[in-house]
């Protein structure tokens, strides 16, 4: 009778440290989990930062061209065909 209960005693103890166990587990695996999340989003955001600033300066560039001439054709061809 003796030996049940110790028997028992340890399968608690040990569905008890398994159970702590999973849950260090799950916290160490949420907090990697939210450390790789706001780490990239800090990197998304760098990116969209990086990505708007370049259009920018594209933008820029571009309406600092001179538009291109643009040629008639002449128009002796266009009269005389």
């Amino acid at each position: 009778m003796a030996d049940d209960r110790q028997n028992i005693i340890d399968k608690a103890e040990t569905r008890f440290l398994e159970t702590q166990k999973k849950n260090a587990d799950k916290a160490r695996a949420m907090t990697e989990y939210q450390t790789q999340a706001k780490l990239r989003a800090q990197k998304t955001a760098k990116l969209r930062e990086l990505r708007l600033a370049r259009d920018e300066a594209d933008r820029a560039a571009e309406a600092a061209k001179p538009a291109p001439v643009k040629k008639k054709r002449a128009a002796a061809k266009a009269v005389s065909a």
